[in-house]
């Protein structure tokens, strides 16, 4: 009560103190740099993560991207070349002219070499830049080097996939935002009950928006993940918070002449039943931190975070602003869309067997499409683009006419003898699906002794530590053929060299998939447990949890099967993130309705008029909760033209639709099934039960 005078007697300072943290908030979110490269978020003790940094560290060779020119003269293509290799962090580009001088006709070289380099009408180029994949001057320069290239080049690589990754999704983040607030507000203006209070609620809410994008400062980058959902989602799950806050005060008004006065019930009110609510939603978030592929922490803190100042937001800058605009509030109220649920409520009691029976039937079909959409996600970032960014024209060109569709590369120890090198190629070579390895061995041959070669080509693919080969592979990123090859060429190079590593972007790939496979598993099993565990402690019951995470697990088993048998691929990201995310944030549905119906049943009511009055009493804010999740997240998804992000998007339009059905029409069958369970295990409920269950049959025996 304390805490809810301060608020109300402060209301203007706290107002002015948050409009005032508006202004290091957007420095601090313009200063957050975004990372596009998901496979950063790699543990860091992994070899092919290690590997790079050899790479970059003993070479000075990061990001390597391949170039293709068509139908451009060799003079021409040298020329462009010397024009690339004065690109500011380009370390090397390796041609053909690398190795043997351009007046040597391209048809007497090796077939190595000639093959390696040039088709009918292209020829490739390798690039290696000195900084790492991702990094802001390396996407610099792949612009520069499209600049200088024009037309005929097509860059392929991850640092190109990176590059126009950034550049969409910085087209489209602030038209994300805008679709969020529009539908979401449409939402409000029809389901609740006044014109104007969904712009008070957007104002409060996107100050709080603003100070959780602004203190991801203080974590140095978060991913472009985060950064696309965190405000989308904020909005969404603490909508909640301020809808509550404002049919409570609404309803003391009615009892309080005083606004001041009601606001003060009202925040006492909201902030006991918020922090039920909004903890189960942050231990959902908190669970993802639990991932070692470590962008599950970047979106679970942020959102956890985001979650938090919600619920701040909720009980001190949100009553501050509807005090000061209460008479233009209480004048634009209206009737609620929403109607009277008595009704609805009977009929679905009514019929609650079918509905038991829906449940059973639901949970096999559920579960075998969640299981099998699990094993059916892509791993290949490119996939989550558009095909026609030029990334993806680039990668296609390389394939169809280099049959080239991913390149490893292999560190090998520098002693390693020219003799054990030529002949681990030999046996690489011979693995399915490797077109070729490059590396210097390969490149002179046996008769050409590496001491006569000048050092300009030496230091391009050696140093006194390691050795650098190429492997050009003619199977995808993250397919299963090009796991297996991996484990075969892996196998080679530890028999021949076991300090070699082999790394690139389908070996990261590879770890990024073992590694989420687990972080699935992992992830899924923290948050049933958390919440398990705060909804025992919320309500006081050992039954309660199982019944209520059953209810939203269906749901969820649902939602993430759906896709199986839509035919649809997701990327590997989402239902790792989407289980949490949709069990945190739509249980306080389930949540909302026990409570009531507890409260009824302590009260003396019988079962069936316990529950009836608890889905009655929830129905709306169970919609209205419902719906805008679904408005502030279906926008984004239809409009995005990144899948990770569409997909993420509407699975969380899909799960909030999915759970809110659940609740409604399978929740209250459960409680009445299990009252006798859930009364016997409940604290607080066994003596109020039975008293009120010998006055019923008291009733029963006087008729």
């Amino acid at each position: 009560m304390r805490f809810a005078k301060a608020v109300v007697k402060h209301r203007v300072p706290i107002l002015i103190i948050t409009l005032v943290l508006m202004i290091p908030s957007v420095l601090g979110m313009i200063g957050t740099r975004i990372n596009y490269d998901m496979l950063d978020y790699l543990p860091e003790d992994m070899e092919t993560v290690v590997g790079q940094k050899e790479l970059l560290e003993d070479f000075g060779k990061g990001a390597f991207s391949f170039l293709i020119l068509e139908d451009m003269p060799a003079k021409d293509v040298s020329a462009l070349k010397a024009k690339i290799q004065q690109v500011e962090h380009v370390e090397t580009v390796l041609w053909y002219d690398s190795l043997a001088d351009i007046s040597i006709p391209m048809e007497i070289l090796p077939d190595e070499i000639y093959q390696a380099f040039n088709t009918e009408n292209a020829t490739m180029m390798a690039v290696f830049f000195d900084t790492s994949t991702s990094s802001d001057i390396t996407m610099d320069a792949i612009r520069e080097i499209r600049r200088l290239a024009g037309k005929q080049c097509f860059v392929s690589g991850i640092s190109a996939l990176v590059t126009d990754l950034k550049d969409l999704c910085e087209r489209e983040e602030p038209i994300y935002v805008g679709i969020a607030v529009l539908l979401a507000c449409a939402a409000m203006l029809i389901l609740l009950d006044s014109w104007l209070v969904p712009f008070v609620f957007l104002a409060s809410i996107g100050m709080m928006i603003l100070i959780n994008l602004g203190s991801n400062y203080f974590m140095g980058e978060i991913s472009y993940i985060t950064k696309a959902l965190s405000a989308v989602l904020q909005l969404a799950v603490t909508m909640d918070y301020s809808i509550f806050l404002w049919h409570s005060y609404n309803e003391q008004r009615t009892h309080c002449e005083d606004p001041r006065t009601a606001m003060v019930f009202a925040i006492r009110e909201t902030l006991s039943s918020v922090l039920g609510s909004s903890i189960t939603t942050v231990a959902g978030f908190i669970a993802l931190c639990f991932m070692s592929f470590t962008m599950g922490r970047d979106l679970g803190i942020v959102m956890a975070k985001g979650v938090i100042l919600g619920v701040l937001g909720c009980v001190t800058v949100l009553p501050a602003m509807i005090l000061v605009f209460d008479k233009p509030l209480q004048k634009t109220r209206h009737k609620s869309a929403i109607p009277n649920m008595n009704g609805f409520a009977k009929g679905i009691l009514r019929v609650f067997p079918v509905f038991i029976v829906v449940f059973a039937l639901l949970i096999p079909p559920a579960y075998y499409g969640y299981k099998k959409t699990d094993e059916e996600v892509y791993y290949d970032l490119g996939q989550c683009l558009p095909q026609d960014i030029e990334y993806a024209i680039a990668n296609s060109k390389l394939s169809e006419e280099f049959n080239i569709a991913s390149t490893h590369m292999l560190l090998v120890n520098a002693k390693t003898s020219p003799k054990t090198v030529r002949s681990m190629i030999k046996e690489m070579e011979q693995v399915d699906g490797v077109k070729y390895v490059l590396g210097l061995e390969s490149v002179i041959g046996s008769r050409v002794p590496e001491e006569i070669l000048p050092e300009s080509v030496i230091s391009i693919l050696k140093s006194d530590k390691w050795e650098l080969l190429l492997i050009n592979s003619e199977y995808k990123v993250a397919s299963d053929a090009v796991g297996e090859q991996i484990d075969a060429l892996n196998a080679i190079l530890k028999k021949h060299d076991p300090t070699g590593m082999l790394i690139g972007e389908a070996p990261c790939m590879k770890d990024m998939i073992d590694t989420t496979s687990r972080d699935f598993r992992v992830v899924n099993a923290i948050s049933i447990l958390a919440i398990f565990l705060i909804i025992a402690l919320v309500e006081k019951s050992v039954s309660l949890p199982f019944i209520l995470i059953s209810v939203i697990e269906l749901a969820i088993f649902i939602n993430l099967g759906l896709p199986h048998y839509f035919g649809q691929s997701l990327p590997f990201i989402a239902p790792i993130c989407i289980s949490t995310i949709q069990l945190g944030a739509t249980v306080d549905y389930a949540i909302l309705m026990t409570t009531r119906y507890k409260a009824e049943r302590i009260r003396g009511n019988e079962k069936k008029i316990a529950v009836r009055t608890a889905l009655s009493a929830s129905i709306p804010s169970i919609i209205v909760s419902g719906m805008g999740l679904f408005a502030a997240t279906f926008g984004v998804a239809i409009y995005s033209d990144i899948d990770m992000i569409g997909s993420m998007c509407m699975l969380m339009a899909r799960g909030a639709i999915v759970s809110m059905l659940a609740v409604i029409l399978i929740l209250p069958a459960l409680l009445l099934l299990f009252d006798k369970l859930i009364c016997a295990t409940t604290w607080g409920m066994r003596k109020k039960t039975r008293l009120s269950g010998n006055s019923e049959k008291s009733e029963v025996l006087a008729k």
